[in-house]
């Protein structure tokens, strides 16, 4: 407790920082980044979801918007109501071992659904690099705390990194636009005092890290 008290202190005094901070960590908190992605690979590489009809695109998005942002959020609220986790921040690392471990069955689960070669390439990336990611995120947390806002920001990133290589449009500019959202996320954490720099660095490494591996499994 005491480390999370001097973590806490580490943040901004400045009320405005600290209000922006908290509508960025709140707009791109982890549990939403799935369904976010989709919608924007659909809009970034629609040559990926070629013959796929409008009606078909809706169900994915309803299940995996279900799977990984509904049943997390219910388990939460859950396992915080029944007092097995002490915050919804999940300060505490002890707090984090039952959703991560939730969290990762949904993640397989949603990535079971859609792993056939009906799928879009880039989406069966997505999902593959996030459940490799919390994977990786619920094995290091034993150790040490890792920022899961970084996670989902790296994995966002390495799926635009993804995008620069297989994608026939340039995907410059949305990889550019990545970099200062990402870079927005950590400096968010960072100023309300969640994580220390090792943390934030940490949390980029492994989402970037488990995308890229992701892709190379697929192609392999």
């Amino acid at each position: 407790m005491s480390e999370i008290r001097k973590t806490e202190q580490a943040g901004t005094q400045s009320p405005v920082l600290r209000i922006l901070a908290n509508i960025v960590s709140f707009v791109f908190h982890p549990v939403f980044m799935p369904t976010v992605l989709t919608c924007l690979l659909y809009i970034l590489a629609p040559s990926n979801f070629a013959g796929i009809e409008e009606k078909k695109l809706s169900m994915y998005i309803f299940i995996i918007a279900n799977i990984t942002l509904f049943y997390p959020l219910l388990i939460t609220f859950l396992l915080k109501r029944l007092g097995f986790i002490q915050s919804y921040y999940m300060t505490d690392q002890k707090d984090r071992i039952i959703p991560f471990i939730s969290t990762t069955i949904m993640y397989f689960w949603v990535y079971w659904v859609f792993r056939n070669t009906g799928t879009p390439f880039i989406l069966r990336l997505m999902l593959l690099g996030n459940l490799w990611g919390i994977v990786v995120l619920f094995i290091l947390n034993i150790f040490f705390k890792i920022s899961m806002h970084t996670s989902a920001a790296g994995g966002f990133l390495g799926v635009m990194i993804v995008l620069l290589l297989t994608n026939p449009v340039n995907m410059m500019l949305p990889l550019f636009i990545s970099l200062i959202v990402c870079g927005m996320i950590g400096t968010a954490r960072l100023l309300l005092g969640a994580h220390k720099p090792g943390e934030i660095w940490w949390g980029y490494a492994i989402g970037i890290l488990a995308q890229v591996a992701a892709y190379i499994y697929i192609i392999w």
